[in-house]
């Protein structure tokens, strides 16, 4: 692997374990300053107290984030966006390019990839193009990859989803992030069939902390290397809390009853 990419590695993923916890903060574009957005400030500092790796956000946002002290945390810049306002909200189109992110000091780039939409074959085209670049100045990317469109049945099927991160991985994505697929048996296929890191997203907010937990214990056990989550971390009522008990699951080993008693 390139020196700097490894580098870059290290900076949003534990070098002992090859696990990461992400916290996404690219809601904005999408859906609007929701609650959680407002202070950005807070909110980053809230999940590096708790032991998050990385946050992820538009390459606008750093300059709202920003902290001159507090605890170390790996920024990501994504790089596509769509709106809920569009007529074609699962069209990402790309906003940032590898040299934005260089700039702003980003250890990684991430993409988004909507598998089964119309417009996939332009979502594929960005992003084989921007692996490609992003290897020539060892920057890591990480795809995120959903299969959304008229197709789709069931976006979280195991088939379709090992097919999803599979695509990540063929295209040259260093870590792959799809959905969970709802047990540890199903999920297991998913990593069996990828050569790089696989963390799972959050999807919509769960009904309780203790499913949210459960879920990320059950991908590690399946062979994941730990979780991209946006709302159910920073709409939570304490994101340090929540993330420091994912942080138990994902980097010390603890069982989910163990990491409850933290919250």
């Amino acid at each position: 692997m390139h020196l700097g990419k490894a580098i870059r590695m290290e900076r949003i993923m534990n070098r002992n374990n090859g696990r990461t916890i992400v916290v996404p903060l690219d809601h904005g574009v999408t859906v609007g300053p929701i609650y959680g957005l407002i202070d950005l400030r807070e909110t980053v500092n809230q999940v590096a107290e708790g032991g998050a790796n990385a946050m992820l956000m538009h390459k606008g946002i750093p300059r709202c984030s920003h902290r001159a002290g507090g605890k170390d945390i790996g920024l990501i810049i994504h790089l596509s966006a769509s709106t809920s306002l569009s007529p074609f909200p699962n069209a990402k189109t790309l906003v940032g390019t590898v040299s934005d992110a260089l700039k702003l000091g980003a250890d990684a780039i991430s993409v988004h990839v909507n598998l089964g939409d119309e417009t996939e074959p332009q979502m594929l085209a960005d992003l084989g193009a921007l692996c490609s670049e992003a290897n020539e100045w060892g920057m890591p990317v990480l795809a995120m990859i959903y299969a959304r469109g008229p197709k789709i049945k069931d976006e979280y099927d195991p088939q379709v989803v090992a097919h999803c991160a599979r695509v990540g991985v063929e295209l040259g994505a260093d870590i792959v992030k799809v959905n969970y697929t709802g047990d540890p048996e199903s999920f297991s296929k998913v990593t069996a069939g990828c050569c790089v890191p696989v963390v799972i997203a959050g999807g919509p907010k769960l009904e309780s902390e203790r499913d949210l937990v459960q879920m990320v214990y059950d991908s590690i056990q399946a062979g994941g290397s730990g979780l991209s989550v946006g709302r159910n971390i920073f709409q939570h009522k304490s994101p340090a809390k929540i993330v420091a008990a994912l942080h138990m699951i994902v980097h010390e080993n603890w069982k989910v009853d163990a990491a409850m008693e933290l919250l």
